[in-house]
């Protein structure tokens, strides 16, 4: 996925309400963007930072400005997490995550279990639907990447939605889409919130599929590119 329009540079002031972050551009203009983002964002909004927004400079948008990448020892991090599903369901397409492929039909926010919508729904005459939930990763704090960065209970809704759907005969996958490029392997973060931890624990026992993934990421462009070992 290309970055359209291109992005621009600048360094981190403040993030703040969870959804705002002042940054001060290379052309010493100081705006407040977008954080799509409504975790802690544990590591990557230490002042000064180097970063890079989204413009919408012709939208009817409040925020003229969504925040994309943060750099942290030279690497690239992506903090938007409106993109996992879009490199997601370009990965799948694109035939870059083999353990998902052989379905005819990928549909996106589909209604299941209660009053949830799965992020991508796969299905083919000859296979059991697979249920994909897309969870954005961006935390490292040792060695491996790990999620989540804060508590999640609406994460853990969605484990034990995927459990039953394994339960009812269907094919249910975590797949963790890690926006960064430093990283072999993933974790979860257990000290975080303990709950998610011994639920994914609980419904990978018992059926539910966990995939991890990273990005290679530029300024430029940004796609899925490698599987991660996952620690259990």
């Amino acid at each position: 996925m290309d970055f359209t329009p291109a992005l621009i540079p600048g360094q981190l002031v403040k993030r703040y309400k969870r959804f705002l972050a002042d940054i001060v551009l290379d052309t010493g203009e100081t705006i407040t963007a977008h954080c799509a983002n409504s975790g802690a964002l544990l590591g990557v909004t230490t002042l000064g930072l180097r970063v890079w927004v989204t413009p919408h400079p012709t939208s009817s948008r409040k925020l003229k400005y969504t925040w994309q990448l943060v750099e942290i020892d030279e690497t690239y991090v992506g903090v938007n997490t409106s993109l996992p599903n879009r490199l997601a369901e370009e990965a799948i397409l694109g035939g870059l995550i083999p353990e998902l492929q052989g379905y005819e039909s990928l549909k996106r926010e589909v209604k299941y279990g209660q009053n949830s919508r799965i992020d991508l729904l796969l299905t083919s005459p000859t296979k059991s639907p697979c249920y994909v939930e897309v969870k954005n990763v961006h935390l490292k704090r040792k060695q491996n990447v790990e999620f989540p960065d804060c508590v999640t209970a609406r994460g853990t809704k969605h484990l034990k939605e995927l459990e039953a759907v394994v339960q009812q005969g269907g094919r249910a996958v975590m797949l963790y889409i890690v926006q960064r490029t430093d990283c072999t392997a993933f974790q979860l973060a257990s000290d975080l919130d303990p709950l998610y931890a011994q639920t994914a624990a609980q419904v990978f026992s018992n059926g539910v599929e966990a995939l991890a993934y990273a990005c290679a990421i530029t300024p430029e462009r940004i796609e899925v590119k490698k599987p991660l070992i996952i620690i259990s």
